[in-house]
């Protein structure tokens, strides 16, 4: 695994080092002069936040009035270097009270040399979790007068969390009703050609999550994945019942997810944080329902008129509705007038944007409307270049409905108290890149 850094430096806005922190040998304690001589007086500090100069690749990010540069003389993992500096600096200004900058770091040294010490080690970055941090370096910092946040309490009774072992929540939660809020929130993006062909279609969707349960539950997620499916049916010797499968691509979880007991069983199990966190993401390629169908025709007539004629059919269930529907027409830029005939809604021409906008605030299931459009052009000597025709674009929300067809087959939640829970499961897709050529 490549190093995230070899040294980090927190320089002012003059080239000062304020503080640094050398990981490994491999570079020398000068190359911030390297750094403020070829990158910081030549003003350059704008155009790439990665430079490499000579055999050391520089990675620097400026917050407020100070630069973090990262020194790393080896091939390095980038990503994970400047996620590093964003999840140090949260850590800082929660022992901070919100403030980071200069005077921040001026009146903290002692702290954030203890702090650069733990969240980094070798060069590879450590736990970076305030509440984890603040149970064993309880020193705090001094804040700034302009704070208003309050101090965090080390919490009790954590000895389980030091470990690492549920890092993310706390114990002694307590709450008179117990409740979990699940939210299914899917985005579908589209390429369909002006013949009504898919090009490209896939969903990326993400599961929100709420949770105010008391104690320290396990909970317990099925959905109706093809893997999860086949290896519950093979554990209980009984065939699938029917139902649409779906295949899961690119997941990632939440840290929270027990990914051994996911790869052996493949149902999600985890230990939940408190409050709002995302359980995980994900992506379909594959047996995409499209909410909408779009059928456009465009008609030139000579160099002055066009003819637009857009019909929108919904193909979700009709005990549904869309929101928020927006049909945005692409025209030329010399449009001069237009004239709209629409079965719903409502629609206008945007110079701004050189768009016909239909919008229609609820759309039901199993229906279709359309919108049709005569647009005057003004007619110029120069010679008239073949216009493009940009795609035409859709925005909408459809509640209750996934274009994946992932489903929550069950959300069991136990706990050793055995209270009652109440689990509330809601779907949404939105439109992505939602794009139909015409």
């Amino acid at each position: 695994m490549p190093v995230a850094a070899s040294a980090i430096y927190f320089l002012n806005l003059r080239g000062d080092v304020l503080i640094n922190r050398l990981y490994r040998d491999d570079v020398g304690g000068n190359m911030v002069d390297a750094f403020r001589t070829h990158i910081m007086q030549t003003k350059e500090l704008g155009t790439c936040p990665v430079r490499q100069i000579g055999g050391c690749s520089f990675l620097y990010m400026r917050i407020s009035n100070v630069y973090i540069v990262i020194v790393v003389s080896k091939n390095a993992n980038v990503a994970c270097a400047f996620k590093f500096v964003v999840e140090a600096v949260a850590l800082f200004k929660s022992y901070f009270g919100g403030a980071f900058d200069e005077d921040a770091i001026r009146n903290n040294f002692v702290l954030i040399y203890e702090l650069l010490d733990e969240i980094m080690d070798f060069g590879y970055p450590q736990n970076l979790a305030p509440e984890i941090l603040k149970l064993y370096i309880t020193q705090e910092g001094v804040r700034s007068p302009f704070s208003s946040k309050p101090s965090d309490k080390p919490v009790p009774n954590a000895t389980l969390q030091v470990t690492g072992a549920v890092g993310w929540r706390r114990e002694g939660l307590l709450y008179k009703k117990n409740e979990v809020f699940l939210d299914i929130v899917e985005s579908v993006n589209l390429l369909m050609s002006s013949k009504g062909f898919v090009l490209r279609c896939d969903v990326t969707g993400k599961i929100l999550m709420k949770c105010f349960l008391s104690g320290m539950p396990d909970l317990k997620l099925g959905l109706n994945d093809k893997i999860g499916l086949e290896n519950e049916s093979q554990l209980k010797s009984r065939p699938i019942k029917s139902g649409k499968t779906i295949e899961l691509d690119d997941v990632t979880f939440h840290q929270c997810v027990n990914l051994t007991r996911f790869n052996s069983e493949k149902t999600v199990s985890f230990v939940p944080p408190d409050g709002e966190f995302e359980l995980m993401k994900y992506r379909i390629t594959e047996g995409v329902n499209l909410p909408f169908r779009v059928l456009p025709t465009i008609k030139e007539l000579g160099r002055t008129r066009m003819e637009v004629n857009v019909k929108v059919k919904s193909v979700f269930g009709a005990k549904m509705f869309a929101l928020g529907v927006v049909v945005k027409v692409p025209v030329p830029k010399q449009t001069a007038k237009t004239s709209f005939q629409v079965t719903s809604g409502r629609a206008k021409y945007n110079a701004s944007i050189d768009c016909l906008v239909w919008k229609i605030r609820k759309f039901p299931g199993q229906t279709e409307s359309t919108m049709s459009a005569e647009v005057e052009l003004i007619s110029t000597m120069a010679e008239k270049k073949s216009w493009t025709r940009p795609p035409i674009q859709m925005e909408f929300q459809v509640p209750m409905f996934t274009a994946s067809g992932l489903r929550v087959r069950f959300l069991k939640v136990w706990e050793k108290s055995g209270y009652n829970t109440v689990e509330w499961v809601r779907y949404i897709t939105k439109a992505g890149s939602y794009e139909i050529r015409c």
